[in-house]
């Protein structure tokens, strides 16, 4: 069985259309893994209420956080 990677993603918001509440630009949020959404051009991320939803893909890029950024980020959730 290959080995997972355990960490932590993180995307910045690009677009939020119709998901205004939920989502908001230029924020950093936290991606799960789910390879079904993948398939579906989807992406899970912990949005404003806290909670775990599937967003368009084409709302985010992805991004590298430095280690002190990185932790900082994770403190805050």
């Amino acid at each position: 069985m290959p080995m997972r990677s355990t960490a932590k993603k993180f995307v910045v918001c690009l677009e939020n259309e119709g998901y205004e509440v939920s989502l908001e630009r230029r924020k950093i949020y936290r991606v799960l893994p789910d390879a079904d959404a993948a398939k579906h051009r989807l992406i899970r991320v912990i949005d404003e209420s806290g909670e775990d939803y599937l967003y368009p893909q084409r709302f985010f890029a992805p991004i590298e956080l430095p280690q002190a950024v990185r932790r900082a980020v994770l403190a805050a959730v």
